[in-house]
């Protein structure tokens, strides 16, 4: 058995303090640290913010030699070898470590060197308090299980099977909010971090419908037996990260409503969502998962083109399960299905990159975007939820709405997830196939394709037109109907001190012709100052007017022609043609 312990040494300093008590050791056995985290697919090289790793056998100190960035190795025998060292935590994320004198924050893989060799062996952790009178209402909040002699929320002794469940269970600690409901017979837990006006009691009812529907989908039985979600509140954030038991969230303050609130606002339903699509991870992701992560190597990247399955079908799934659990109603989720596939038709990178070489490719493209990416690359989040989209419409039509997306996702779980195999890269389409009674590789050849999916006419089958308008502004999302420009910068924009800071460029579009890039601030516009209206202001003009703009790359003031051109239709609106058809999808 290997013991760790974690104390939060010094918030101010944000320093945590991590001992690991090998036991007796020999020449050549090597500690790592993770390179990655699962569920984000970018290297970020943890070891980076360690300071000070030590061995010590008793109270002599023996040689360690660093191999590489995330690697060391023992030089000399030990009796009974303990390792030591600090992490310095300051990302305030869901994938590495926090901490300050508000709480702490972090997740095993940036914290908890392996022993390598000894991955399976059994793990406890101690888990300290800091030092001083100032935190003691301090309490702790993770899914890991406790050991015999440690309550639910305190500091001391937990456990984990092996290595890859101990930093499978990410940790809290603070003073936060605690809220409880129950979900099919199961335990979940609301922990908000930081400050708040939230109505918990209407976030766990609401949590609870989307944790029920989801269980039911995969049978009626949760694979845990207790469930967290871990929620770090800010004046303004988004993102979440999937655990096997929990899930690591972070969310805007105004998303959470308000004691006394009951309308379904968009920051609300967005962070219904965001929970929804974490917790569908439990299942896909978390236990069905591509045979490349069966397990993973989380000391280099990782390459599958699977990552359309996993992330795309659960971004198909997050809004519609808000629907299906009765968060939302049926014309809230089809806006919310028009805002995510205009999210795709307005990025010329579509047509650039297929659905398996974005995922493929996520470590270098996906999770390191810049200022081009949408005339490069396109999301296997939500081109890839697009495409379940296509596969269940698909599905429901070749069977008669005999089966579904849903059949193909339990298929995987019975399968697969259950029995702790991986998925190939043609798992999906053979069980597609089996469904429909036929060789679907004409289906999954849209993968493989950079051509928009043939939506269109197959949700016409189902009573829904899907329609493309122009942008009514710059800040349009898309999913509603409304009067769209009729001509366009071809640039996105914030306003900034004096005029706006130009964002991004659309290939091909106005703003391209004329010079204008990432990160210039435009200053005015046929000799007026430019203000948060330009795209208004601009409509006036017309297509094809001529327009001379001053703006300032660096401090070098330039100035150029600008040619307005029609807008493009790139904004999705879905909207019911026929009740009955609708029906059978929704």
């Amino acid at each position: 058995m290997l013991l760790y312990r974690i104390c939060p040494i010094d918030p101010h300093a944000h320093l945590f303090e991590v001992t690991l008590e090998v036991g007796s050791s020999h020449p050549g056995q090597r500690f790592s640290l993770p390179s990655w985290i699962p569920g984000s697919y970018m290297v970020r090289d943890f070891a980076r913010n360690l300071i000070e790793v030590k061995g010590f056998d008793g109270q002599r100190q023996v040689t360690l030699t660093q191999l590489d960035k995330q690697r060391w190795q023992l030089e000399e025998d030990c009796d009974s070898l303990t390792l030591s060292y600090r992490v310095y935590a300051w990302d305030l994320s869901v994938r590495s470590a926090h901490l300050d004198q508000t709480h702490g924050f972090f997740n095993g893989t940036s914290v908890f060197l392996k022993v390598e060799g000894r991955e399976a062996e059994s793990v406890q952790l101690d888990i300290l308090p800091p030092p001083g009178n100032q935190y003691s209402d301090w309490r702790v909040a993770t899914a890991m299980p406790l050991a015999q002699s440690t309550e639910r929320y305190a500091f001391g002794r937990y456990q984990a099977a092996d290595y890859d469940e101990l930093i499978d269970h990410p940790v809290e600690m603070g003073t936060f909010t605690l809220a409880s409901f129950q979900a099919r017979g199961v335990q979940h837990d609301l922990v908000l971090t930081g400050r708040h006006w939230a109505d918990t009691d209407r976030i766990c009812a609401d949590l609870k419908k989307i944790c029920e529907t989801e269980i039911d989908l995969f049978g009626g039985q949760a694979p845990y037996d207790y469930y967290l979600f871990m929620t770090m509140v800010l004046g303004e954030g988004f993102g979440g990260l999937e655990h096997r038991a929990s899930t690591a969230l972070v969310c805007g303050r105004g998303d959470l409503p308000a004691k006394g609130e009951t309308e379904m606002t968009e920051g609300y339903r967005t962070f219904l969502s965001l929970c929804s699509h974490e917790y569908f991870h439990n299942w896909n992701v978390k236990r069905i998962k591509p045979a490349r992560f069966v397990p993973y190597d989380l000391e280099q990247e990782s390459y599958t083109g699977q990552l359309w399955a996993y992330e795309g079908i659960t971004s198909y799934y997050d809004d519609w399960l808000t629907y299906r659990a009765g968060c939302v109603d049926r014309d809230t989720y089809l806006t919310m299905l028009g805002e995510l596939m205009t999210r795709v038709t307005r990025g010329s990178g579509r047509f650039k990159q297929s659905l398996t070489d974005s995922s493929f490719n996520a470590w270098t493209k996906f999770y390191k975007q810049d200022e081009n990416a949408q005339n490069a690359i396109v999301s296997y989040y939500t081109k890839g939820a697009m495409f379940a989209l296509f596969l269940d419409l698909s599905i429901r039509k070749e069977t008669g709405g005999q089966a579904n997306i849903d059949h193909l996702m339990q298929r995987l779980w019975a399968d697969y997830g259950s029995q702790g195999i991986g998925t190939e890269d043609d798992t999906h389409q053979q069980i597609v196939g089996e469904l429909i009674g036929r060789d679907a590789s004409d289906l999954f050849a849209w993968l493989r394709s950079t051509e928009d999916l043939p939506l269109v006419p197959l949700l016409e089958e189902f009573g829904i037109e899907l329609s493309l308008r122009a942008a009514t502004s710059n800040g349009d999302k898309g999913g509603t109907s409304g009067e769209g420009l009729t001509t366009e910068l071809g640039a996105k924009y914030s306003v900034a001190g004096l005029g706006v800071k130009i964002v991004n460029v659309t290939e091909g579009g106005s703003a391209h012709k004329l010079g204008l890039a990432a990160g210039d601030n435009l200053v005015a516009v046929d000799g007026l100052q430019v203000s948060s209206d330009l795209d208004k202001r601009l409509n006036r003009y017309g297509v094809g007017a001529r327009l001379q703009c001053h703006w300032f790359r660096r401090d070098e003031l330039m100035s150029g022609e600008l040619e307005l051109t029609a807008a493009a239709q790139s904004t999705s609106v879905l909207s019911v043609t026929d009740e009955e058809k609708a029906a059978r999808w929704l």
